[in-house]
């Protein structure tokens, strides 16, 4: 084992509390290294409970910005990091010989665990969730499956209840009672949902935001508005302290107040379908399938502006992010081209990347450092 990788100074050195630059870079071969050989304690990132975008100093330059970190020698630059179409089929004749990659996951810091068989072949998986308290995963999928019985456009879970977006229609489930809701409404398929400030939003493919508000009477939900703005299908919702983000297949993303659920900007930086958006401290980030991935904040002048742009080779479809071991924030990004991209932040340094036959359509993370992804073939992995 070698005791620098995990933050010592090796034969009883002491270790200074700066971090090694040459253990950055990948190079340092000093067994008795006086310096870090680990990163220095960051403040554990938050992407299910943002800040309102309030802060005109957003620290925006650090964005883009190489901070060092984690990164395999080779990992992103080998040009054979190439995945085997043939493997992939199930069908390579070259075995260990085969100059391409025999497996879906390629980083130093993450690993495949598990692939979870039972959804239909060919059927993208549209949804995950892990509801508090229970310790069963729910996923939906163009196959109809998690019982609605037709096709299902999102999955979402909040405490006790399981929230699916159906055709016409949301579906709820109350874990802990057992009880089911049907919630009528929507006009054709609800694409995404959402949950803040006691209510429940689902964005559907006529373009509007249906909105709910929870009766702890009744344990139920009543109809609450119906916002409307975005001229095509709502794709994407994610609630950030006071404030209700949502991306549309019309290019733009709507920013709603919570409590007056009106509309109090229109972003319109992006050029295609925005697929989703997430919230990261003072930041919003959008990907869209324009190729980018767009770093929105509250500048000086008061307003939400675009404060850096990531460009990728390929449209994005999904974003989601989690800590890792040492608390440090990474941004999972999917992309058309099958990959799911691992970035840490804010410096969008590559620390890996997943390999799927289709591309990733739903990520999810849980508790202990798992996540989960389900992509168009219908497989869902560990």
């Amino acid at each position: 084992m070698d005791v620098n990788r995990l933050g010592g100074g090796g034969r009883g050195v002491p270790t200074i509390d700066i971090v090694c630059i040459h253990w950055r870079a990948g190079r340092c071969t000093r067994n008795s290294c006086r310096y870090r050989h680990s990163e220095l304690p960051s403040d554990q990132m938050n992407f299910s409970a943002p800040n309102t975008y309030n802060q005109a100093d957003t620290q925006a330059s650090n964005w883009g910005r190489d901070q060092g970190g984690p990164r395999g020698p080779g990992l992103i630059t080998d040009p054979l990091k190439t995945i085997c179409k043939y493997w992939m089929a199930g069908k390579c004749s070259f075995g260990k010989r085969c100059k391409f990659l025999h497996q879906w996951c390629v980083s130093d810091d993450f690993t495949m665990l598990a692939q979870l068989a039972g959804h239909e072949k060919k059927k993208a998986i549209t949804g995950i969730a892990f509801p508090m308290g229970s310790n069963k995963l729910y996923s939906g999928s163009k196959d109809g499956t998690l019982r609605p019985g037709s096709e299902i456009g999102c999955v979402i879970s909040e405490g006790p209840w399981v929230f699916v977006g159906i055709k016409n229609c949301v579906k709820a489930w109350n874990i802990q009672t057992n009880s089911e809701l049907s919630l009528s409404g929507p006009s054709g398929l609800v694409y995404a949902l959402a949950v803040g400030n006691g209510m429940l939003f689902a964005g559907t493919q006529d373009g509007k935001i249906l909105v709910w508000k929870f009766v702890a009477a009744t344990n139920g939900f009543e109809p609450a508005a119906a916002l409307q703005g975005h001229s095509a299908s709502v794709l994407t919702l994610v609630v950030g302290g006071t404030i209700l983000y949502s991306g549309s297949m019309d290019n733009t993303i709507r920013v709603w107040a919570l409590e007056t659920l009106q509309c109090i900007y229109t972003l319109t930086d992006h050029t295609s379908a925005v697929m989703s958006v997430l919230c990261w401290d003072q930041f919003l980030l959008s990907c869209s399938l324009d190729k980018t991935i767009k770093i929105w904040a509250v500048t000086k002048s008061g307003k939400l502006e675009v404060t850096y742009t990531h460009e990728e080779k390929h449209g994005l479809v999904a974003l989601s992010g989690m800590p890792d071991a040492q608390g440090k924030p990474v941004l999972m990004c999917s992309c058309k081209d099958k990959t799911v991209r691992l970035y840490d932040l804010p410096s969008l340094r590559e620390r890996g990347k997943i390999y799927a036959k289709e591309e990733t359509r739903a990520i999810k993370t849980a508790p202990g450092g798992l996540f989960f992804t389900g992509d168009g073939n219908g497989e869902l992995k560990v």
